[in-house]
């Protein structure tokens, strides 16, 4: 048998390659042996047979490529690959010195994913969630009292002390997506914030003929979306949790999968659910009558954004939040572009929309179409089981 090493992929067509692991060896009548040797330091870090397969279905490899292997499933190679592999010091050893840590023995159960047990010390992530909402009820209130250059000081000092406050609450707790983020998504965000706040009193000016001075703004909304930064975070927080210990507790990767989608689902409408019905109370106790919807679709946009970016998927959020910015910059400029001369028809469909409507549906409908386009990307990506044995930032 010659010791040449020639890449996975000669023996096995279709098995992607897995960088910084060598090949097996050309002739081997055991086929998981060379899949052994390149997945060699997944294996032996591996604390149970469902890590090693969410490993295999991240780099690609399915049931068909399994059975190219002699096993019907990715996880019945798992299991084969977690029995064979060697412990060492990386793997079962250091996993059952964390079990030792915790006062039990490594027979009495799975090993939680890395992470969740740093996560139950981390729970004052719940007061902080808070702080959003009462900053921005509290600079609401001030804003009516105050008139004048006291009213922009109040505003001016409410957004800073609001943007605080979001970004600590985004480095704690659940919504914390540290390393993984795209930064070119704050922007798309602060540009639909800016939108929310202002962008319905521009485009009705537009479309009427103005603008012809100051146009109003409604801080509402964004009222309500800072008080739905808690419960935005209880839902990432129930998923995730849900979701590890289904990992733990399945018996296959499609039996995870099953699962993680309909949770993913009823997180997603319970928190559209508490979105609304805070956006309504805002309205009541505030006094105003703004619409729901563009508040709605924005909050759940955000939120399966930011499940995404957690989850290792920052590209596809950032792709989202920036479809949705682009249509509601688009739709002012397409009014604006309607007054050069022979260019008229390039402002009719955004002008029929205001006018059977109203200004609100446009940012309803961005926000709505670039929702459903995240929620069904995170249908497939957060039901695998990869997306939750990454490693968590504590």
């Amino acid at each position: 048998m010659s010791d040449e090493v020639t890449p996975l992929t000669t023996p096995f067509p279709g098995l992607p390659a897995l960088p910084g692991f060598p090949g097996g060896r050309r002739g081997s009548g055991d086929p998981v042996k060379g899949l052994l040797h390149r997945y060699r330091e997944l294996c032996e870090r591996a604390v149970d047979p469902l890590e090693i397969a969410a490993g295999l279905e991240a780099h690609g490899i399915t049931d068909r490529t399994a059975a190219r292997f002699r096993h019907r499933d990715v996880f019945s190679l798992a299991e084969e690959l977690y029995a064979r592999a060697p412990r060492g010091t990386d793997g079962r050893d250091a996993a059952d010195g964390r079990d030792a840590a915790d006062g039990r023995g490594p027979a009495d159960g799975p090993v939680p994913v890395r992470g969740e047990r740093a996560g139950a010390r981390d729970r004052w992530w719940t007061v902080l969630t808070l702080l959003p909402g009462a900053v921005a009820c509290l600079t609401l209130v001030e804003l009516e009292r105050s008139t004048g250059q006291r009213q922009l000081a109040t505003g001016l000092a409410g957004a800073l002390a609001l943007s605080g406050v979001l970004s600590v609450c985004l480095r704690r707790g659940p919504l914390r997506a540290e390393g993984r983020r795209l930064p070119a998504a704050g922007l798309w965000v602060y540009g639909l914030l800016a939108y929310l706040l202002c962008g319905d009193g521009l485009l009705d000016e537009l479309v009427t003929g103005g603008p012809d001075g100051p146009w109003p703004a409604t801080t509402t909304p964004l009222t309500a979306l800072a008080c739905a930064v808690a419960p935005a975070a209880w839902c990432a927080h129930l998923f995730s949790v849900r979701a590890r210990r289904r990992l733990a507790e399945s018996h296959g990767l499609a039996e995870f999968t099953a699962g993680a989608r309909p949770l993913l689902l009823a997180l997603v409408g319970l928190h559209v659910c508490v979105l609304t019905a805070l956006a309504a109370t805002a309205n009541l106790v505030f006094d105003e009558n703004g619409p729901l919807a563009p508040t709605v679709t924005l909050g759940t946009l955000l939120l399966l954004a930011r499940l995404l970016t957690v989850h290792g998927f920052p590209d596809a959020a950032a792709t989202g939040l920036a479809v949705a910015a682009a249509v509601e910059v688009l739709s002012c400029a397409s009014v604006l572009a309607g007054r050069l001369p022979g260019c008229d028809p390039l402002a009719v469909p955004v002008t029929q929309v205001v006018e059977m409507w109203g200004s609100p549906a446009v940012p309803a409908l961005a926000c709505g179409a670039a929702a459903l386009g995240l929620l069904g990307h995170a249908a497939v990506t957060l039901s695998r089981a990869s997306a939750h044995t990454r490693p968590q930032h504590n």
